[in-house]
């Protein structure tokens, strides 16, 4: 099996573990396995997005929510967002948990995203500090700065981003935006 950091945790329609797999073939055979999304606003009430890293495995050069990983086996969820976030971008600031949801979409490259995903929202106001490896570049946009962008150029933005926006959106925007 490879290290943990390349291995996503199987799971059954009710997030269940039934297993592990290494996160390429995961994908490419499209099974169902654990996620996290982390969603930060500011106290505008405006999203940290960033655009993933030319060089990720999927989705490489679009937009998204403020970080996305997979929990390593043994890893509580909760801990998993923290660690993931700080790592991606710098960011610490605390979390807390909004929901469990799930998609399926074909994300290129003959991959499958199959997750059962683990929801989480946070309020930062410091300074981003991403890893060029992982983030190409980042922005903080108001609610509908970012529904009209996505609506005029959805190819600019992950499939688990737009899934979000059209079925939770409310969650992911907490806070009051500034006038």
């Amino acid at each position: 099996m490879n290290d943990d950091r390349e291995t996503v945790i199987l799971v059954d329609d009710e997030d269940r573990q039934i297993g592990a797999l290494g996160k390429i073939e995961a994908h490419r055979l499209g099974l169902r396995h654990r996620a996290i999304s982390v969603c930060v606003t500011n106290g505008c009430g405006e999203m940290l997005l960033q655009r993933r890293a030319l060089g990720k495995y999927h989705s490489g050069g679009l937009w998204t929510n403020t970080c996305c990983t997979h929990p390593r086996i043994g890893e509580e969820v909760g801990e998993a967002a923290a660690r993931r976030l700080k790592e991606e971008l710098g960011v610490d600031c605390g979390l807390h948990f909004l929901r469990v949801t799930h998609y399926r979409a074909d994300v290129g490259s003959d991959l499958v995203e199959d997750e059962i995903v683990h929801m989480y929202h946070g309020r930062f106001d410091g300074e981003v500090r991403p890893d060029p490896e992982e983030v190409m570049d980042y922005a903080w946009l108001s609610r509908s700065r970012l529904v009209a962008d996505v609506a005029k150029r959805p190819e600019a933005y992950t499939y688990w981003f737009r899934h979000y926006l059209e079925h939770h959106p409310d969650e992911i925007f907490q806070g009051v935006a500034c006038s």
